[in-house]
């Protein structure tokens, strides 16, 4: 029966769910486009997309769970910092985090179709690591908009998981959050690799349930290259607190 089950889902997925994303993703990206040039980037940068990903994990039947939003406080900038599993990442911070926000997100991306002109108009950073002179302009940027009272979503890792646990972070985000004294909030991210795992070739996507995991914010307690590493260590001790076992450290 299971079987029978996934066999009509994929056919769905073929079907009906991907037309319906590829046509909601070209909208989307027209939308933020057009509203960033005309009105506030504030808005348009965000609530296109935000609808965007609640609708492709609407038409996928993926349940979410969140955890932890007591934890937040909707008025304080944070750096939002969770594991990268997989695709579905980016549509469950999209989609649940419930506030705006800006991703630190890798180059390439700028390069994908629609999507990548609609997150240039929305003021996302790109991270350009092709020189040392880019690099700093990166953080600089990045900088700027955190002093502006902006929260900002990173993926520390850098990468998505071939496995479903962590791998190393990379130090970046946590030297923006100790230069300008932000709090950091883990965030765990569980389900995203078993719906699609990374590999090569087409997949189809597994029906699973995905579940986000807003950790107590790590607050600031000094400055320098100590307290980044302690940080970096919390948090990463927080994150994996909430992975299930076959994908924790």
């Amino acid at each position: 029966m299971k079987s029978i089950i996934h066999v009509l889902y994929c056919i769905y997925q073929l079907v009906i769910a991907a037309p319906l994303a590829i046509l909601a993703t070209i909208l989307t990206s027209f939308f933020t486009v057009v509203g960033a040039a005309i009105g506030s980037t504030d808005f348009w940068g965000y609530w296109p997309s935000h609808l965007w990903a609640r609708f492709i994990l609407a038409i996928l039947f993926i349940p979410v769970k969140v955890k932890g939003r007591e934890n937040v406080d909707k008025n304080t900038s944070y750096v939002f910092l969770a594991n990268h599993q997989g695709s579905f990442d980016i549509f469950l911070i999209y989609g649940y985090l419930n506030r705006d926000f800006k991703w630190m997100m890798k180059m390439g991306i700028k390069k994908m179709p629609f999507v990548g002109a609609a997150c240039a108009a929305a003021h996302h950073i790109f991270v350009d690591n092709s020189s040392p002179k880019k690099t700093a302009e990166t953080i600089d940027l990045a900088r700027k908009t955190l002093q502006k009272g902006t929260s900002m979503a990173v993926f520390p890792e850098g990468r998505r998981s071939f496995n479903g646990k962590m791998g190393p972070f990379k130090k970046g985000a946590f030297i923006l959050a100790d230069e300008l004294q932000l709090p950091v909030v883990p965030m765990t991210i569980d389900g995203a690799f078993d719906i699609l795992p990374r590999t090569k070739g087409l997949n189809f996507i597994k029906w699973h349930r995905l579940v986000l995991t807003m950790h107590q914010p790590i607050p600031p307690t000094g400055q320098g290259t100590e307290d980044i590493k302690v940080t970096m260590q919390k948090t990463r001790e927080a994150i994996n607190t909430a992975l299930p076992k076959k994908y924790q450290d």
